[in-house]
This record gives structure tokens, C-alpha cells and sequence, in this order.
């Protein structure tokens, strides 16, 4: 997703809202969090998700716009959030694009697709080495068409919107 930030961000807003932790460590955690050192309790308070997302941010060097989902859970139930998704919402405020959940439907190139039919494909040379992958634990929505937003210590999500 942040390759697809990085092309399409003079052409549209994007946010990754951090919703509830996909693999807490009091819930359900998986070994590949113990292996990639991504072990978090479920936060009970706000101020508990927002030090984990920051931790994600600094740890993962996270340059996309950065929203956290409130402790009601807002976001990730308007949305279908967890434990990933994509929606494209469009200058009108209609959603243009509601990608699978993820982890096995999440599809960051089906949005691609959408963003490059509305403003031109971006085309990149093949990585030489690949590029290690940060732990799948928000979704992002891309919105168009708008100018880019500055990148920011992650802040509660909006609990509604006027886009």
C-alpha cells in the first residue's frame, strides 16, 4: 500500500485506520507475530491503541496518513474493518471501490487497478532485493480526487466525515 500511496497521493487522500488488534496476545496469537516481534495485548483504553500505533509507525518507519479507530470501534464497524480492508471513497463521498477482507481477500492491486483506470497507471522497475512486509493491523481508504495530506503522529480517527 504505501508504493500505491506514494504514486497515487497527488491525486487522492489516503488513511490507514488502526482498528482492534487482529492477533492479540490475550486473544488470538498467531506464532508469526512472536517471529516478527509484534506482540500486543488487546488495548483496553485509547491511550493503549495509540501507543501501539505509534510504536507500528516508528518501528515500521509508516510514512502513510495515520487514523486510529476509537474504543467503540466506529470505523471498523461502518467499514467491515477487520482485520483489513480497502475502500475507495470517491469526491461525492460514495464508495467507488470495497475491497475483500482481508487477510486471503485483501487485494492492495485491485485498488491499484481502480486508482490507475482514474488517473494512469505508474509503472516500476522490478525491487533488486525484496522489501520485508509490515504486519497487516489497519486498513487503508484511499479517497479522490484531493491533494495530499501531510504524514503525522497517528491521531484518533473521525468518527464521521464530510467527503
Amino acid at each position: 500500500m504505501v508504493q500505491i500511496y506514494n504514486d497515487y497521493k497527488d491525486h487522492a487522500d489516503f488513511l490507514t485506520v488502526y482498528v482492534r488488534e487482529a492477533h492479540p496476545t490475550d486473544e488470538w496469537q498467531m506464532k508469526s507475530n512472536v517471529k516478527d516481534d509484534v506482540c500486543y495485548a488487546q488495548p483496553k483504553t485509547l491511550e493503549q491503541r495509540v501507543a501501539i500505533a505509534n510504536d507500528f509507525t516508528k518501528r515500521f518507519k509508516y510514512t502513510m496518513p495515520f487514523g486510529i479507530d476509537d474504543m467503540s470501534n466506529a470505523a471498523d464497524l461502518v467499514y467491515s474493518a477487520w482485520p483489513e480492508r480497502i475502500y475507495i471513497i470517491d469526491e461525492s463521498g460514495h464508495i467507488a471501490y470495497r475491497g475483500g477482507m482481508g487477510p486471503f481477500h485483501y487485494k492492495p492491486e485491485e485498488a491499484r487497478s481502480w486508482l490507475a483506470a482514474r488517473y494512469g497507471a505508474v509503472r516500476h522497475d522490478a525491487p533488486a532485493t525484496p522489501v520485508p512486509a509490515a504486519p497487516n493491523t489497519s486498513t487503508t481508504t484511499p479517497s479522490a480526487p484531493a491533494s495530499a495530506a501531510p504524514t503525522s503522529p497517528p491521531q484518533p480517527a473521525p468518527t464521521s466525515s464530510t467527503k
